[in-house]
């Protein structure tokens, strides 16, 4: 398990240790990644339309390929519907 973001690695430390995450965290600030997986959309901030970073989760098969897409998640909840997924 592999999480991205386009916060710097020092933002990303701190995110990981406060939060006690098991997984290593990967720093996209370039966006290349974000830009590659077509995650980077319109966003709607305080009334002002802006581009931004859908969260979203990639269940990556054994081959290589994107076996499942979670669009726009809510952390709330999130982890038990892709551990049902991988299950299933």
């Amino acid at each position: 398990m592999l999480g991205i973001s386009a916060d710097p690695p020092e933002k990303q430390k701190k995110f990981k240790e406060k939060y006690d995450l098991p997984f290593t965290l990967l720093a996209d600030t370039d966006k290349k990644v974000a830009k590659a997986f077509d995650v980077i959309k319109e966003k709607n901030m305080y009334g002002r339309k802006v581009m931004g970073i859908e969260r979203t989760t990639f269940i990556i098969d054994r081959e290589g390929r994107v076996a499942h897409i979670f669009p726009k998640v809510k952390a709330e909840g999130h982890a038990e519907e892709v551990l049902a997924r991988l299950r299933s």
